[in-house]
């Protein structure tokens, strides 16, 4: 049977936003505040474009490959599953590095209300990591019922940041004068390392693409989905970040690991500071459970193909996830949490993601077709996203990009080692249908500003109905 086409365009929409909007925001502005100075907020929107292009690219292959897998799907059928590995081999790494990082922006931002020791703070990684690990086994859809209140207690700390900001600013507006004067202080030698800072913050659109068959009418939704999630994030971004460098000076900025404590501090003193800790903590648990388990899926795709351990495609009897792949990244990350930094963690992720993204557009290149329907900019987006992504790729460091070369080149062996032996077939025919795909998306739990969307709506929907404006209801 035929799948139905079922998803608008503002569900699209939403799941884009879903996918890409969640802790980084809490995470990025600090480290390029040392870095470049109040010029960040320009570096967001030019990361928004550089986002916005590249997930265009994706939005593209996947209606002409409509089947779960993302690059990995779109470059094994333009290439072979050679390439299609390696695209896949290095997106699980670049997810894979996320994970550490959340955890350690949690012990940040925890250190803001609970003074902890050094030895207290790898306690919390470890209890940190281990709870949500056990959460994507056993409990995500047992908490599926509080995710609209955990959206808006994670929203509600940067949408009460905007608003009372831009108001002070309204008042005052020599605070936010003083605070972007000079806006280049420290010139723009950094800017390229900064800017791949902030593309982390964007990064998350990969998984948030969809087969183009569950889309009603494709050609035209997935592209103006893709417009429309991407002006959402980034207005929601750059409103954020001019707030936060027009509250506070960028010196003050780049000493700190939880900026934005420090402007609710400076917008509502210790109540701010409080406000901003608590929403920075559900969103940073938030953001790495949805993060765990995309990492784990993909890996568990790979699994099916015979192109990773045969183990990481095991289920659990009783809850129906990839619980082996699951504790494996868990271990991984917590190690990560360890010993890495959180610009070394985000910069190494860039470029493994920018290497998977450079043989997806490649990928655009060999798919597209001229015939039929022709999608808009098909011929041009594919060679602005390889521009891009070897811009990203060059302006990592030297460590990042010798490390990184060698990490993609280890997958080599183990794609030796696996495709000839392994093809579950019977799991790989049940994993990708599409209407397996559909029905793990429509279960998916889209989370922070996706689901304030949701809400938005039907509260706008509720209030249209004729029975709701009769005078004298109650």
């Amino acid at each position: 049977m035929e799948l139905q086409r079922g998803l608008s365009q503002f569900d699209l929409t939403n799941i884009i936003v879903g996918a890409i909007v969640g802790a980084d925001i809490y995470i990025a502005s600090a480290l390029t505040a040392g870095l470049i100075g109040p010029f960040s907020i320009v570096l967001w929107v030019v990361a928004g474009l550089f986002a916005a292009t590249i997930a265009m690219v994706f939005a593209y292959c996947s209606y002409y490959v409509p089947r779960v897998g993302g690059p990995f799907a779109y470059v094994s059928e333009a290439f072979d599953d050679f390439y299609g590995f390696l695209t896949g081999w290095s997106m699980w790494i670049s997810e894979l590095l996320a994970l550490p990082v959340f955890a350690i922006a949690f012990a940040n931002y925890l250190q803001a209300l609970v003074p902890l020791t050094p030895t207290a703070e790898v306690v919390v990684r470890a209890l940190f990591v281990a709870s949500l690990t056990l959460v994507n086994i056993v409990g995500v859809r047992a908490a599926g019922k509080l995710n609209d209140v955990l959206t808006l207690i994670k929203l509600f700390p940067l949408l009460l940041l905007i608003v009372a900001g831009l108001g002070i600013f309204i008042v005052r507006p020599e605070t936010v004068i003083a605070n972007y004067t000079p806006l280049l202080p420290l010139g723009l030698d950094n800017a390229a390392h900064a800017l791949v800072l902030i593309f982390w913050a964007y990064a998350g659109f990969e998984l948030g693409t969809l087969p183009a068959g569950e889309v009603e009418n494709p050609g035209k939704a997935i592209p103006r989905a893709i417009i429309t999630g991407m002006l959402i994030v980034s207005f929601f971004y750059v409103s954020t970040n001019f707030v936060l460098f027009g509250l506070v000076n960028w010196t003050e900025l780049s000493q700190s690991t939880v900026p934005l404590v420090v402007a609710g501090t400076v917008l509502f003193g210790s109540a701010g500071a409080i406000i901003m800790t608590v929403g920075a903590l559900f969103s940073v648990a938030g953001s790495d459970e949805s993060g765990m388990l995309g990492s784990a899926r993909l890996a568990y795709a790979m699994a099916i193909d015979g192109l990773f351990p045969r183990a990481f495609a095991r289920l659990h009897p009783r809850y129906n996830t990839p619980y082996v792949v699951l504790v494996v990244q868990g271990v991984i990350a917590f190690v990560l949490s360890s010993i890495g930094s959180l610009p070394g963690l985000i910069s190494f992720a860039v470029l493994t993601l920018a290497f998977s993204f450079l043989l997806t557009c490649f990928a655009l290149i060999v798919l597209r077709k001229d015939d039929g329907m022709t999608l808009r900019g098909q011929h041009l987006l594919p060679l602005a996203g390889i521009g891009i992504c070897l811009f990203l790729l060059f302006s990592t460091t030297t460590f990042d990009k010798v490390a990184g070369a060698l990490v993609i080149l280890a997958g080599i062996p183990v794609y030796l080692f696996f495709s000839p032996k392994q093809d579950i077939r019977h799991l790989k025919a049940l994993f990708l249908s599409e209407e397996a795909v559909l029905v793990r998306r429509l279960e998916a739990r889209e989370t922070y500003l996706a689901n304030f969307l949701n809400l938005a709506r039907a509260v706008f929907r509720w209030a249209r109905r004729p029975d709701n404006r009769e005078p004298g209801r109650r």
